[in-house]
C-alpha cells in the first residue's frame, strides 16, 4: 500500500490555550499516518528519521472532521519519503481544507534497529512524478544544509 488516509473527529482533549487543536497533536497524527504508510509498504517496523518542511496553513477546530493522508513520495534503499497532508473542516459544510503539510522520512529496521532494504516505489502518474521530484529536492536541500 503506497497511501493511507486516517479520518477522525478533533476531540476536546486536543485543545490548546487558544481553543484549537494543539500543533503537537497534529504532528503526532502526521507521524502515525506516516508510520502506517511506511510499515504497510515495507512490511517491517519503521522509525522516523526526519520531518521537514512542516507548514501549518490554518488551525483545526475542535469538532472538525480531520483527514490525514500519507502518500509514498520517494524511496531510497532503506528509507521511505512520505508526503503528509492534513485536511479538516466542519462536517456540516462538507468541505475539507488543507491545514498542514510536510515530508516525513522513515527507515525500515530489523529487530536490532539496523536498517533493512525496502522495495523501490516507482511513480506512475504526472502528479506522483512531481511529488517524487519535490521530495527528493527537499531531502537534497536538507542534506546540503547539514554539511555546513
Amino acid at each position: 500500500m503506497s497511501a493511507i488516509t486516517l479520518r477522525f473527529l478533533a476531540e476536546p482533549s486536543t485543545v490548546n490555550f487558544g481553543g484549537k487543536v494543539h500543533g503537537g497533536t497534529v504532528m503526532k497524527w502526521i507521524d502515525e499516518a506516516g508510520y502506517a504508510c511506511a510499515t504497510s509498504w515495507s512490511k517491517r517496523y519503521c522509525v522516523t528519521v526526519y520531518v521537514g518542511g512542516i507548514r501549518f496553513h490554518r488551525p483545526i477546530m475542535i469538532g472538525d472532521l480531520v483527514e490525514v493522508e500519507a502518500r509514498l513520495a520517494y524511496t531510497g534503499s532503506t528509507s521511505m519519503n512520505i508526503a503528509v497532508e492534513v485536511r479538516s473542516g466542519d462536517m456540516k459544510g462538507g468541505q475539507l481544507q488543507k491545514t498542514t503539510e510536510c515530508l516525513i522520512v522513515f527507515v525500515s529496521v530489523d529487530s536490532h534497529g539496523r536498517p533493512m532494504p525496502v522495495d523501490a516505489w516507482t511513480p506512475e502518474t504526472p502528479g506522483e512524478v512531481a511529488l517524487a521530484q519535490s521530495a527528493k529536492a527537499q531531502l537534497d536541500a536538507s542534506r546540503a544544509t547539514q554539511k555546513d
